[in-house]
């Protein structure tokens, strides 16, 4: 009965965000629409582009949207979808489309509009360029507006990677704030003994600082508790032939960059607890994919960059179902899993699975 009830309200809210526009799917469909046609993408490597229509005066906008809904089931190819983008906007998916072809269809469709009733348009392509990724969305414009540009009839173009990237909900904030002020404070003992115990053991800083990639892609600052030799970054390279992990990631078993205290505290993963820091001021959070190095997510493929649309993590999947001892591709699509079922039941289970793992070192290195 809950459950028939559940999707019949889903239905309603599915026709009401419809705005009852002929042809115009609703914002969850079209969403799964986009997100299809990005794995399509991926797989294929063909480059797809979104045009997103927003009115430019409120007091048009219900007129504006019925007559472009209409003008674009004429234009448009049978390929092509329509569907709300966000409450505001509405979106066309245009397959094997590059952006000089988008901007085409936009400045085709404003054209048959009345003055008073051009719509903003911006537009957006995949796969994109990664420094795309670093910029914020450009201000939307009139398509009709031209723009001067270094290289001719080109104008701005967003990455559509930003259309996907997962805002953290206020539960999870909550959650990550009081986990790790709560984890700084009762560690507090346990961290003064193994930063003396690093500063004792070898020569060198106690914390070893790394720019990994976050949210969206955009590098910040992680902190570990230094379990290598000074210099260990800049032997990296002497040791790539060694790598035993494949794909863009690096590890092997016996790293000679360790020191002895390294090879306890990254067995025990106490080397990860200074992660609580990133974790507090919002770079980090409790649970999510784990953030790789630039540039081993340089080397990443498009899809597997997907993982990058949430927040990275202190722990996930993958390190509570093997860790380690699983090829690059297994983890990735375990991180997807994560991303696209997340949940603060899934958070609580993972959290719960984590100090097990980290206890019996599963898979640890």
């Amino acid at each position: 009965m809950l459950t028939e009830l559940v999707s019949a309200l889903r239905r309603t809210a599915e026709r009401s965000e419809g705005r009852n526009l002929r042809g115009v799917h609703s914002r969850r469909h079209f969403r799964r629409l986009l997100a299809r046609e990005r794995a399509r993408s991926d797989r294929s490597g063909d480059r797809f582009s979104l045009v997103a229509f927003a009115a430019s005066n409120a007091a048009t906008a219900t007129t504006m949207r019925k007559r472009l809904a209409r003008i674009l089931r004429r234009r448009l190819r049978l390929t092509d979808e329509i569907g709300w983008l966000d409450d505001e906007k509405i979106g066309v998916v245009l397959p094997a489309t590059p952006p000089r072809g988008a901007w085409h269809l936009a400045d085709d469709v404003c054209s048959r509009l009345d003055a008073d009733l051009r719509p903003h348009c911006s537009v957006y392509s995949y796969p994109s360029d990664p420094e795309q990724l670093d910029q914020s969305i450009p201000e939307e414009r009139h398509a009709s507006e031209p723009e001067s540009h270094p290289h001719g009839d080109q104008r701005p173009t967003n990455a559509l990677e930003l259309l996907f990237m997962q805002r953290m909900p206020l539960w999870k904030r909550l959650m990550d704030v009081a986990g790790a002020a709560v984890g700084l404070i009762v560690l507090s003992p346990l961290f003064a003994a193994v930063a003396a115990a690093v500063k004792i053991s070898s020569p060198g800083p106690v914390f070893f600082k790394q720019r990994r990639s976050g949210w969206g892609g955009q590098p910040f600052m992680m902190y570990k508790f230094r379990s290598m030799i000074v210099d260990a970054e800049g032997l990296k390279g002497e040791l790539l032939a060694h790598n035993e992990q494949d794909g863009p990631a690096f590890k092997i078993e016996c790293d000679p960059r360790v020191t002895k205290l390294g090879r306890f505290i990254r067995r025990t993963s106490i080397d990860e607890l200074p992660q609580l820091w990133n974790v507090l001021r919002g770079e980090m959070t409790l649970v999510g994919p784990r953030p790789r190095p630039c540039d081993e997510q340089a080397g990443c493929s498009n899809w597997q960059r997907r993982r990058l649309d949430m927040t990275p993590g202190l722990t996930c999947i993958w390190q509570v179902s093997g860790r380690s001892n699983v090829t690059f591709n297994e983890w990735v699509r375990m991180d997807l899993e994560y991303v696209e079922g997340r949940s603060l039941w899934q958070d609580v289970k993972i959290l719960a699975a984590t100090l097990p793992a980290v206890i019996s070192r599963r898979g640890a290195q």
